[in-house]
Formats: C-alpha cells, sequence, structure tokens
C-alpha cells in the first residue's frame, strides 16, 4: 500500500512565503520521482516542480525562480519552499510520486492541500 500525505497548505499574504511537504510511504515501492502539481478551478493540472532520486529538477515556468524543490531520499519526503506568491498562485497542490512495483510502473497521488493568496 502506497500513502501520499502533503502539509503545509494555507493563507498568505501577496509576496509572502510557504512551505510544503509531501511524505510517502510504502512497502515494495520504489520510488523514483516526486514531484508537486497544481490546478485552479476551471484550469488544468500544471507542473510545478518535480525532482528524481538524483536529484534532477524540472520546474514549470510559473514556478521557476521563485519555488525551490528539495527531497530527502532517506525519509521519502519532498518540500517544496514558495516565496513571493502572487495573485496567479492560489490553487490545489498535490504531491505525485512516481515509481515501480516489480516491473510496472506506477504514480500515486495525495489528497492536496490548498494554497491560498489574498491581503
Amino acid at each position: 500500500q502506497v500513502r501520499v500525505v502533503e502539509s503545509g497548505g494555507g493563507l498568505v499574504q501577496p509576496g509572502g512565503s510557504l512551505r510544503l511537504s509531501c511524505t510517502v510511504s510504502a512497502s515494495r515501492f520504489r520510488l523514483y520521482a516526486m514531484g508537486w502539481y497544481r490546478q485552479a478551478p476551471g484550469e488544468e493540472r500544471e507542473l510545478v516542480a518535480r525532482i528524481t532520486i538524483d536529484g534532477s529538477t524540472r520546474y514549470g515556468d510559473t514556478a521557476k525562480g521563485r519555488f525551490t524543490i528539495s527531497r530527502d531520499n532517506a525519509k521519502n519526503t519532498v518540500d517544496l519552499q514558495m516565496n513571493r506568491l502572487e495573485s496567479e498562485d492560489p490553487a490545489v497542490y498535490s504531491c505525485n510520486a512516481e515509481g515501480n512495483i516489480g516491473a510496472e510502473k506506477v504514480d500515486y497521488w495525495g489528497q492536496g492541500t490548498k494554497v491560498t493568496v489574498s491581503s
């Protein structure tokens, strides 16, 4: 069984910061990459940031220069530090875990955590 649990969302003023955390717990699941995605009302889900087990990162355009993703392989956690949050950033942020169970490639999603930016 694989569990993906997020934390750290909430309300922040424009220009403020938030740190999201995600922990994956699993048996027989070989984790390869973890990432954060977000979906605003009426919009499609989009990549925020993704990091592989060897530390390779990829950022969505809106995250570049403002957000930083990091992970602790020993703890199966990934954090997303979000700085200079803007009015375009409110959304439900969801954590995704990619890996393998045996030879099968699988991925799992958390329930999401809401980020609101408002003064």
